[in-house]
Parts: structure tokens; C-alpha cells; sequence
């Protein structure tokens, strides 16, 4: 059983069972069997591109509603720094954060501004551990946990400090009890997030044991609400901002990076280019670099798929409100013991390996190997697989099997036609000598139609889900490939 919360999930009401979204998934965590998507979540690393690619919208994101805030006595609002990059003109986050006040919160504390102390403190921590250079930024939890299930030689070089909102969500929290006397469960500290990723991260948390953050909005259900509030906001702001260049810039790909005053490091955007980046950091082609900010959308967090605006049009526009910042309006010396280091160890999820033991995997491993050389190597998705190498691997854990690819039911098919050609042959041959057996056909063409019958199955089974409830009366369980258990039975029954 998977032992983590996974925001990302299906509506199956809604599944086509197309295979865009097996060909877009990172870890290949999608399958379409019985006719609709299936998400592995063991290798789900909620990265939001199914959500994005799916044109049928079966893909949905797990998150709060605005109705949360009646839970609480007291609310503080952590909006993102993503945030302010979805409006057109905007000069002053004041009015995005007064507006947020008119929404119903009783308090705004930037994440940008957490985000300014986390840069401090990775400037700190950078320069003075060169042993582990290159490292890697650990604010984006989709990066972590796919450093966590594939790349387990880099989680040495993972930055051991909390994500901006985790600190922000302490801080706001330690604050509001100050401010109003309340118990800390009277306060509700609410999240407005641009993607999937971190409404997985609040409830299975990296780093630390629980995460202060209570609930998780999105951007894009609270963007039209704070429409009209913001013009209403725009006559009379309050003067609620914390953040300057620094923070705010951590809502673009780079802005991170860009914190740790250095050009001693690398930036990369996108899930496939941080693949490629972590591939070539396993090879140890990055010695020289100081520090890896990697981030698994487009753009950075402007580009996740929560949001409202295209990325790059809002990262243009962060750009612009940055324009007549300070550099920074938060220092580490500003607060007293702010909570920045882990205090769990991040561990590696062998998520991927196939066998329990060394011997295991090998013996599976050749198992792949062996099916690969048999399958053409298209790579076409028809199999509900995103690769070959992908239903060789579903088949020795048995979860699928060999009659799922395509290729090899044509040629089944092609087999069975050279069959009842070698059958009109013989029965020609035996008619000139008028020898023919009426038993040895009969039995010929019976086995012909099992055949074809294996195959209406696998094909019904397929496209439509149909799988038998039980065996037909008089029917051999011991010849059944599945043992007679239709209820769970994973092969497709010759029977039907």
C-alpha cells in the first residue's frame, strides 16, 4: 500500500482511456487498463503534468474551499509569491494582500518573506559545507521526492532546510498566537498554492514531522474572487508587504538561485529538464557548481498548474513589479531562532526496484530484458504502457501480460490465419483421396475458435473493462490460467 497522500487523482466518470497522459508522466505512474487511466501512487510524484495534458480533465487536484476559514477563530493567509504574477498592472502586493483581508482572513504572512530568510540561511549553509557541492535546492517537493525514488546518490545533496512556506506557516503561526492570546489549534494557517505539489507536501511533509500549514487553496479558485476586492483594496491599502526582490523572485525559475548572490550555480525548469539535470549530476557532471535550483514546472512556480496566467507572461511580470523593490526587507537577525533545518532525515524509496533481494532483481531484470527483445520496440502507448520496456516491466511484477502489446496480437492473428490456410490445404488433400476425418476438423476448428475467443477477451477486456464474475458451468478451473478466481483473476479467460 502506497504511504503517501497524493493530491493528484482520477475521475474515472470522465476517463476516455486516450493515453496522452501515460506518455507525459515523469515516472511513468499511469497505465490505462479495462479502459481508463490507472495512477500508480508509489510512483506519482504529483508533479500536476497529467492534470495539465489530459484534454478530458479526468485529472483532478485535491485542495480546500474557501468555506475552511469558518473552521478557525483566527486565520492567517500564506499567499505564494505566484501569486502577484497573475495581474495585469499590478505595482503593489499591498493590494493583493488588503484584498485577501477583505476576503476574510484576519492576517497575511508573505511566504516570499520566509523566502528571503530561507535564502540567507542556504548562503550560509552553502558556503560553509564545499564537501557537498553541488547543492540542490529542496523548496519544490516533487524534486525531492522524485530525488527520493530514482536518484538516491543524490540525496547527500540535498539542501537540509525547510521550503519557504513550511517556515512562513511557523512563523505566522508563532505570531498570531502572540497577537491574540489564542491556542494554536484556535488558528487556522492556510496556504494559497500555485500547484499540486505542495497540497502533497502539507499533508506528507519532508524534512519535518507535521506541517504547520492546516489547508491548501489554489490560486486559481481564490484569483476571481480577490478581482473586485482588489479594486475596492487599490483605493486604501494596508501596509501589510514584507518582501522585497529576493522573495518575491523565488516565484520565477532562477529567483531562488538568485538569492544566494552567487554565479556559482545552475537553474533548470520543466520536469524533463530536471530529469536531465539529475542524470547528469549523477554522472558527476557539475563539480564545479555551488548550487541546483531545479523546479518542476515551466517557469518555476508561476508555471504550475493551479495558476491562472502563462508562465511566462507572469514571470514578466514579477519581473516588472520587482523593478522598484528593495533587495530584501528580512534578515535573519530580524527573528529569533526561525525554524530552518530538518528535523527528519529525508530517506530513499526503492520504489522502482523490482525484486526484494539483489538475486531477485537480477533474475527479474533479465526477465525485462528478454520480453524487451521480444516487443518491437515502438513505444506506441497502445498497450496502456508508456513504453515497451514499461509493459515488459508490468508483466514480471504480473500485472500484465504479453497479449497487451498490440504487435504481438497481430501477429497471433497472422499465426491463426497460416493455421486455417494449412486446414483448407489439408482438407483439400484429404478430400481428392476422400479420407477425410470429420473428428480430427471438428477438433482442428474448436481449437481455431478458443483461439479467437482468447482473443475477443483480451480485446473486451481492454476497451471496455468487462471481466467475468465466474466460470461458465461445466468449464475446468485447473485449466484456467488464472485458477478459476474470476473475481480477481488478473488473465484474460479463454473461456469467454
Amino acid at each position: 500500500m502506497d504511504k503517501f497522500f497524493h493530491s493528484v487523482y482520477l475521475d474515472e466518470e470522465l476517463c476516455m482511456g486516450c493515453i496522452n497522459c501515460i506518455k507525459r508522466c515523469p515516472t511513468q505512474a499511469i497505465r490505462v487498463r479495462h479502459g481508463k487511466a490507472v495512477i500508480t501512487g508509489k510512483f506519482c510524484i504529483d508533479c500536476g503534468e497529467c492534470v495539465r495534458i489530459c484534454p478530458h480533465h479526468a485529472k483532478q487536484i485535491r485542495r480546500d474551499t474557501i468555506d475552511v476559514l469558518k473552521q478557525y477563530k483566527y486565520t492567517v493567509a500564506l499567499p505564494a509569491p505566484t501569486l502577484y504574477s497573475q495581474f495585469n498592472h499590478l505595482d503593489d502586493v499591498n493590494i493583493v494582500l488588503t484584498a485577501l483581508i477583505y476576503l476574510g482572513f484576519d492576517d497575511v504572512f508573505e511566504v516570499s518573506a520566509a523566502a528571503e530568510l530561507v535564502s540567507a540561511a542556504s548562503r550560509n549553509y552553502v558556503s560553509a559545507h564545499p564537501e557537498k557541492w553541488p547543492l540542490i535546492s529542496t523548496a519544490c517537493p516533487s524534486v525531492v521526492r522524485l530525488i527520493r525514488v530514482r536518484f538516491p546518490n543524490l540525496i547527500d545533496h540535498m539542501l537540509p532546510l525547510n521550503p519557504p512556506v513550511e517556515v512562513a506557516a511557523k512563523l505566522a503561526r508563532k505570531r498570531a498566537v502572540e497577537r491574540t492570546g489564542l491556542a494554536p489549534e484556535d488558528i487556522g494557517i492556510v496556504f494559497i498554492s500555485p500547484c499540486p505539489s505542495k497540497v502533497t507536501y502539507v499533508q506528507s511533509p519532508l524534512g519535518v514531522e507535521k506541517s504547520q500549514i492546516d489547508n491548501v487553496l489554489a490560486i486559481k479558485d481564490i484569483y476571481p474572487m480577490l478581482l473586485p476586492l482588489m479594486k475596492r483594496a487599490r483605493q486604501n491599502p494596508k501596509d501589510l508587504a514584507m518582501s522585497g526582490k529576493i522573495g518575491i523572485g523565488w516565484g520565477g525559475a532562477g529567483g531562488e538561485a538568485g538569492g544566494l548572490i552567487t554565479d556559482s550555480y545552475l537553474a533548470a525548469d520543466g520536469i524533463e529538464n530536471v530529469i536531465r539535470v539529475l542524470e547528469d549530476l549523477e554522472d558527476e557532471k557539475f563539480g564545479h557548481l555551488q548550487f541546483i535550483e531545479l523546479n518542476a514546472c515551466n517557469g518555476g512556480c508561476v508555471g504550475g498548474v493551479l495558476t491562472v496566467e502563462n508562465p511566462y507572461v507572469a514571470k514578466a511580470k514579477l519581473k516588472h513589479l520587482n523593478k522598484y523593490l528593495p533587495v530584501s526587507l528580512n534578515h535573519l537577525e530580524d527573528y529569533e531562532n526561525p525554524p530552518m533545518d530538518w528535523t527528519v532525515p529525508v530517506q530513499y524509496e526503492p520504489v522502482f526496484r523490482l525484486g526484494n533481494s539483489f538475486s531477485e532483481s537480477i533474475r527479474m531484470l533479465k526477465e525485462v530484458e528478454n520480453l524487451c527483445n521480444e516487443f518491437p520496440g515502438l513505444d506506441c502507448g497502445a498497450c496502456g504502457a508508456p513504453t515497451c520496456r514499461a509493459l515488459a516491466e508490468d508483466i514480471v511484477r504480473g500485472d500484465a501480460s504479453k497479449d497487451y502489446c498490440i504487435p504481438v496480437l497481430k501477429g497471433h492473428i497472422h499465426d491463426l490465419s497460416q493455421n486455417y490456410m494449412e486446414l483448407l490445404d489439408s482438407l483439400e488433400a484429404q478430400t481428392q483421396n476422400n479420407t477425410v476425418d470429420i473428428q480430427v476438423v471438428r477438433r482442428y476448428i474448436e481449437n481455431l475458435m478458443g483461439e479467437v475467443s482468447l482473443l475477443d477477451a483480451h480485446l473486451e477486456a481492454q476497451n471496455e473493462g468487462v471481466r467475468p464474475t465466474s466460470l461458465p458451468e461445466g468449464k475446468d478451473p485447473s485449466k484456467c490460467p488464472g485458477k478459476g478466481d474470476c473475481v480477481h483473476c488478473n488473465h484474460v479467460c479463454p473461456y469467454y
